[in-house]
């Protein structure tokens, strides 16, 4: 353990073996700091906070403070950080509020670039990036491997799959299926993540499914819902299509981001 003289610690924080706190820190009395943990310099961690072993911290970012939430009462919710992320300068996260659950989540080997913001109550999963100036608000859910670009802008209760892929710039009102990729001021749904998908080790009968289903739900006639059902019996073995039409098929508060010129009921 390495703690600068100029570092405040609050009595009751829990420091593990091998965190390192840089000079001009601030780690609150409820904060615990896993094995391996790295505060670079003048980073704040407070509240309910548990950060997650071997996670680096740069300057200035603001974890645990309160939401930025009206209706938040002074609850004691929670923040946890997985393992092995890295939270780059001025990053804010926010723990939950009774509202979503009191307990805003994220998962291990992620990047938060500068300026990146996670909100209340949202649940960020593994290997997630968001990139400089990318802000999540209120009840989000991010799935593994997504990537949001930067400057753009999630809506609060957006879910937006695994493996998908949010064009910088853009901002996301409705929900993006699992390896779609996303793009626009008010984004439309742009096709799929085939880039990531590679990157990932997809193979090639995967992606080839995906791109059929892709046209079947999008590109057809019918409804939405007769469309997801054709897709369905067509693809009723290949998991991938399956984790899409879960997605569709599951409760939102949310639409469905679609591409240009679709409709549920075209």
């Amino acid at each position: 353990m390495s703690i600068h003289k100029t570092a405040i610690i609050e009595d009751g924080a829990k420091i593990a073996e091998g965190v390192v706190i840089g000079p001009y820190c601030h780690v609150g009395a409820g904060v615990v700091l896993e094995k391996g943990v790295s505060l670079k310099s003048h980073v704040v961690v407070v509240g309910d906070t548990k950060v997650g072993e071997n996670t680096q911290i740069f300057p200035f970012a603001s974890i645990g403070h309160i939401p930025q939430d009206l209706k938040f009462h002074g609850e004691k919710s929670k923040l946890i950080i997985g393992k092995n992320n890295m939270i780059r300068e001025h990053v804010t996260m926010n723990p939950g509020t009774e509202g979503g659950g009191m307990i805003t989540e994220v998962g291990n080997n992620c990047l938060f670039m500068m300026s990146s913001h996670i909100a209340h109550d949202c649940k960020i999963g593994n290997h997630v990036i968001l990139a400089n100036n990318a802000t999540i608000a209120g009840h989000v859910t991010i799935g593994d491997y997504a990537i949001i670009g930067g400057m753009s802008a999630v809506h609060q209760f957006v879910r937006i799959g695994h493996h998908a892929m949010i064009g910088g710039m853009s901002g996301i009102e409705s929900d993006v299926i699992p390896y779609g990729s996303a793009m626009g001021e008010r984004a439309t749904l742009a096709g799929l993540n085939i880039v990531g998908l590679k990157r990932q080790g997809a193979d090639r009968d995967t992606i080839h499914a995906l791109r059929g289903a892709y046209r079947m739900m999008f590109a057809s006639e019918g409804t939405l819902e007769e469309r997801i059902q054709d897709t369905l019996e067509h693809f009723k073995d290949n998991a991938a299509v399956i984790d899409v039409i879960k997605f569709l098929q599951s409760d939102s508060s949310r639409a469905i981001c679609l591409p240009k010129n679709v409709s549920k009921s075209s």
